[in-house]
């Protein structure tokens, strides 16, 4: 029997997000301090869409990890998981370019600490999906190695398996078909994956979401969601199905944590509903739902500090 309990694993960092819109970090001059880091992220999302989420991560003995704690108990957080090291807390700098497209630069440090021995005993009890952000877990070190055992114990217990490659050219620019290499078992263990339309196309070479998609159902999939900005998130199924599920419109000004969002409502909806997959109406409910949240996270800065509480949501689907 599943629990209800939804597992995060990976970094847990300081956004830095530039507020001089269109300037991108070259030119930006001015930055708010946000908590982020992706599984971080998706876990507050997870809460305030009425799920329950604990996380595993690591940052530093200093200002900026007393200032994560802080935020991930604000948030109703369970962080028995997150241990502390004397490497700095990881740093992300994160601009909105003139194009619209956001630049990151990473500053790495705490999160790629965490090993096997920091994951508490009972981390997957009364859970029923394990969610893994890669966007630093797949790099070279012990998060990477931790990474790799978690995913195998998920899957000798039976958990759901959700994953968000999280690609970025900061990290991986230098040699991306390593990153595509390291991606492949989680997509041939995962129930249920989201990546964003170029994510899908730069992983799969495929021209279309339709021919990404069932690269990835081959390998092992059976959910791909793939998040299209303001068209919605196009959601296909192994059994054929294939939809695209409109976006709400916003006046969006920063987009950082949208995906993380989106994906943190739909397994909290998928969470309260049992963890069944099998019923595809219910899923592109679900799908319709975290549409909304990943939009209102667009219309302020930062990632968690931007994600909507449950209420809000409701109050946009039925109107």
């Amino acid at each position: 029997m599943r629990g209800q309990n939804i597992a995060c694993i990976g970094e847990l960092l300081i956004d830095f997000v530039c507020t001089d819109i269109g300037l991108g970090l070259k030119h930006g001059a001015r930055f708010l301090k946000k908590a982020g880091g992706a599984p971080a992220n998706v876990a507050a999302a997870i809460n305030r869409s009425g799920g329950q989420a604990r996380l595993a991560a690591k940052v530093g003995h200093d200002p900026f990890g007393d200032f994560l704690l802080h935020t991930l108990e604000s948030e109703g957080i369970e962080h028995t998981g997150v241990t502390r090291c004397f490497t700095p807390t990881t740093l992300a700098f994160v601009g909105l370019q003139d194009d619209g497209e956001r630049d990151f630069t990473f500053c790495r440090g705490a999160d790629g600490e965490l090993g096997w021995q920091d994951i508490p005993s009972g981390f997957l009890d009364d859970v029923g999906i394990v969610h893994f952000g890669a966007a630093t877990g797949l790099l070279d070190g012990e998060l990477y190695a931790t990474y790799q055992r978690l995913l195998h114990e998920a899957k000798q217990r039976g958990l759901l398996v959700s994953f968000d490659p999280n690609y970025r050219d900061g990290l991986w620019g230098q040699n991306p078909q390593e990153f595509i290499a390291r991606c492949t078992p989680w997509f041939q263990q995962a129930d249920i994956v989201k990546v964003s339309e170029e994510e899908l196309h730069f992983i799969t070479g495929a021209k279309t979401n339709t021919e990404g998609c069932q690269t990835l159902h081959e390998a092992g999939v059976s959910y791909v969601t793939v998040t299209c900005g303001q068209r919605g998130t196009w959601v296909s199924h192994q059994s054929g199905l294939q939809q695209l599920i409109p976006s709400l419109p916003v006046d969006a000004i920063d987009s950082t944590g949208a995906g993380d969002a989106f994906i943190g409502a739909l397994l909290a909806q998928i969470s309260q509903s049992g963890c069944r997959l099998d019923d595809q109406l219910q899923f592109l409910h679900a799908v319709r739902w975290a549409n909304v949240c990943g939009a209102l996270t667009c219309t302020k800065f930062g990632a968690i500090d931007a994600i909507p509480v449950w209420q809000d949501v409701e109050k946009y689907l039925k109107e």
